[in-house]
């Protein structure tokens, strides 16, 4: 049953609903803009407690039956609503599960910065995000300064709510219609990269549906079920329930997880270090992404087979295969345990000369390994087809050089994602070394070339274009596997340096999360620029 509230706030009544105990956790549910009102909400506020939530719905001012008009209010005014009935309806210090239409996405990313870790759950359906100078500006009549915020192309890409969303470790559920003419593919996109870095993230495609999914979930009982369920997976562990679960189970009888925390600089897959009360440390890679979840299980047995060939192999300090659960049978999503290694990512200016000649060395001993069956022949991840490039005649060319058959060549082994980003340092000036080289899901067979000009596109967008052209004869310098002539070498580095485009900054975001805020949009894509220009130069 629900029962009907008045909550006075500011001046405006605040019509609302709330039924339910909230012992288990109080689950929020926050209609959208225009003509959203709680009405709508209502038979999903009745599945949240018929799961033995707490289940709290109202309109914001100038919404349905509360007060106050709809021009007035703003993106704060729904924030600062939104706390005032959670502070009066949800219980004292309860978890928290906060479900949000359209608009409210924002408002939902504003309410995890404001309670944190008391959010244990998510649900943003068909979300929107906007940029910081919106957020307190009226919302007017559709023709004022917040609809030409609003309007303005690109104005959400640095909208703060990504970064809050990147940075929550709770269960999310993104639902996602099969049609939406209001939030544009790409901010839907964002929204599902930035939840997939940390947060146990699930999307929830309605093929069917449009962008009003209140509408939807009001008039489908199964989807707005399943929705709800969802939601709520492994509420007492953060949705991590069954992955934890599996862990232990692999971990055998008396041993057991004493603390287990995120390892920033992953891109594909969520790292963390699991740390026992023995005092052993393991690494738990789960693929989250949609993408990779898909491929997760040819990922998962190319990396275990490669653990194994590496395992004892000198010069290679990779980890220690320890159980897999490819398919995600026992697990929240696919997941793989491997031993910790020491060391730590490094992305910084200190030391660097240094480091990008023990990255060099490595890169050769990696080359070296001459396995008894050869891993699968590389993939490309661009084509002339595919790649989007800025308009100018400088990226027309580089395009023309892929208009060709790939260059013939001699094969080796290839990590095939050889970078800063997976190689662990110890140490500082001469006693610095590597002690550690990570993700192998994508080792493959082919030209050293393709290593080598991966390695080269991340250095010039981390620390320049010139060391970027320079890391070929670092490579060399170290006896290197013999690389191809200017022309052929030219098809190899850009291959992968167009693979960066349009938007180098989306692949930056693990950078950033180490420390770099340097790396901008306008940084990287200007850095990824001129590293193009100067390959055209000397090898063109």
């Amino acid at each position: 049953m629900l029962f009907d509230f008045t909550h006075g706030h500011d001046g405006e009544r605040l019509r609302g609903v709330y039924g339910g105990d909230p012992s288990r956790g109080t689950a929020v549910v926050l209609h959208g803009a225009g003509t959203g009102s709680m009405e709508r909400l209502r038979p999903l506020v009745r599945e949240f407690v018929a799961h033995g939530c707490r289940g709290v719905a109202f309109d914001f001012s100038g919404h349905g039956e509360s007060t106050g008009k709809l021009g007035e209010l703003s993106l704060s005014r729904r924030f600062e609503q939104a706390v005032a009935v959670i502070d009066a309806y949800a219980g004292a210090d309860g978890p928290l599960v906060l479900v949000g239409f359209s608009m409210s996405g924002q408002t939902v990313a504003d309410l995890v910065r404001h309670y944190g870790d008391r959010v244990a759950a998510l649900g943003l359906c068909a979300p929107a995000v906007y940029a910081d100078e919106a957020w307190d500006v009226p919302f007017g009549q559709g023709d004022g300064r917040f609809s030409g915020i609003i309007r303005r192309p690109d104005s959400w890409r640095a909208a703060p709510a990504l970064q809050t969303l990147r940075a929550y470790e709770g269960r999310a559920v993104l639902a996602v219609p099969g049609t939406d003419t209001v939030i544009p593919p790409a901010v839907t996109e964002a929204v599902q990269d930035a939840l997939a870095a940390r947060a146990q993230y699930t999307r929830f495609d309605l093929p069917d549906a449009q962008h009003q999914l209140g509408l939807w979930f009001r008039d489908h009982d199964d989807d707005r079920r399943e929705f709800v369920a969802a939601v709520l997976t492994g509420l007492d562990d953060r949705g991590w329930s069954a992955t934890r679960a599996w862990v232990t189970k692999q971990l055998g009888h008396g041993r057991s997880v004493a603390d287990s925390r995120l390892l920033y600089g992953g891109w594909s897959s969520q790292m963390r270090r699991l740390t026992l009360y023995d005092g052993t440390a393991l690494v738990q890679r789960t693929f989250v992404k949609p993408f990779f979840r898909h491929a997760a299980p040819g990922l998962l047995a190319r990396e275990t087979s490669v653990l194994a060939l590496l395992a004892g192999q000198e010069g290679i300090p990779a980890p220690g295969f320890v159980a897999v659960d490819a398919t995600a049978e026992h697990c929240d999503h696919p997941t793989l345990l491997m031993s910790a290694l020491p060391g730590r990512v490094r992305v910084d200016e200190d030391d660097l000369d240094r480091r990008l000649d023990l990255l060099a060395a490595q890169l050769v001993r990696v080359h070296r390994v001459a396995p008894d069956e050869r891993p699968r022949t590389y993939q490309a991840w661009t084509s002339p087809e595919r790649v989007r490039t800025p308009a100018g005649p400088l990226w027309e060319r580089a395009v023309d050089v892929l208009r060709r058959d790939p260059p013939s060549y001699e094969g080796c082994f290839l990590h095939r994602d050889f970078h800063p980003g997976n190689v662990l340092f110890t140490g500082a000036g001469p006693g610095l070394r590597i002690t550690g080289v990570v993700d192998w899901v994508e080792t493959s067979w082919g030209p050293a070339d393709l290593d080598v000009a991966h390695c080269s596109t991340a250095l010039a967008l981390l620390h320049g274009p010139a060391h970027g052209l320079e890391f070929r004869e670092r490579y060399e310098a170290h006896g290197g596997h013999e690389l191809a002539d200017d022309r052929d070498h030219l098809y190899w580095r850009l291959l992968d340096a167009l693979h960066y485009c349009p938007d180098a900054a989306k692949l930056a975001g693990p950078w950033r999360d180490l420390g770099r805020d340097d790396l901008t949009s306008g940084v990287l894509g200007e850095r990824l620029e001129a590293y193009v220009d100067g390959l055209l130069q000397r090898y063109g």
